[in-house]
């Protein structure tokens, strides 16, 4: 009697390498598809950025393990299609390159969004450099909707005057007044161009009032962030003070303070003007 036919290696392995393949990209697409629906979401007017943040925090649960698993099983079917001579091992590398591109995408962008190593963000979304007498917003106030945060300083519910000051000092100690020893005409047209040059939306420029008053729309959430910018005269001296606040949300890692800080910098530089 003949010995019963045993399938040979590669015929066992045929069904698998095409499934996990397929399984492998089908992870990786759909973890980048949630990650970009938070977005795509609020864009398209489907959900408010309370839906968003909730589908990029799971996103960001979910991600490192689903981009680690892309990874390790896509390599060992890549592997083991290339030494098996696979006639489709073009297709299931293609397959899992594919995933492992679009894990790495969806893991990228919620980590993108965590502070960098190291650094805390405290939990206040209203940044001023004068903490004494915060610069008060005035035209941006019927922009801003019933739903939005407190432009009185210290008004948020988490936090007094006291403490938010305290707060930013201790986070963002470099943000303070800037006094310039120059026009006050030459001071505030730079600091429009330099408004004009980060793309913030002019609600306001009045000269005579020495202030303007504009705001910023985040690329990914679309929020809204709106800035107020003072001209005061000291000692025949121009000194400029900024504020930044968020119309949602409680913490805002740190994006009001960086917008405030790349202001500051084009303000500061030469090439202004």
């Amino acid at each position: 009697m003949s010995p019963i036919a045993q399938p040979n290696l590669p015929s066992r392995l045929d069904l698998p390498l095409r499934l996990g393949a397929l399984l492998v990209m089908l992870l990786g697409v759909g973890l980048a598809l949630l990650t970009l629906s938070s977005a795509a979401g609020i864009w398209l007017g489907a959900w408010d950025w309370r839906m968003a943040l909730g589908l990029l925090r799971t996103a960001n649960n979910v991600g490192a393990w689903l981009f680690w698993v892309c990874v390790v099983a896509g390599a060992i079917i890549a592997a083991l299609s290339m030494l098996m001579n696979h006639t489709a091992r073009r297709r299931l590398v293609g397959y899992v390159t594919a995933g492992i591109v679009a894990a790495g995408a969806g893991y990228y962008i919620p980590e993108s969004f965590r502070p960098p190593e190291g650094v805390n963000y405290p939990m206040i979304h209203d940044i001023t450099t004068n903490t004494v007498n915060p610069p008060a917003f005035v035209d941006v106030l019927p922009l801003r909707g019933d739903e939005s945060n407190s432009v009185v300083y210290g008004g948020a519910e988490n936090v007094t005057a006291e403490e938010l000051a305290a707060l930013t000092r201790e986070a963002y100690p470099d943000l303070v007044e800037r006094v310039y020893d120059e026009r006050h005409a030459d001071v505030y047209r730079r600091a429009l161009n330099a408004v004009n040059e980060l793309g913030w939306e002019v609600v306001s420029a009045n000269f005579d009032n020495r202030r303007i008053e504009a705001t910023d729309t985040t690329l990914w959430f679309r929020f809204k962030d709106d800035i107020v910018i003072t001209f005061g005269t000291q000692s025949n001296r121009v000194v400029v003070n900024a504020r930044s606040t968020s119309r949602v949300g409680v913490g805002d890692v740190g994006a009001n303070a960086i917008r405030l800080r790349k202001f500051f910098a084009l303000l500061d530089s030469p090439q202004t003007l």
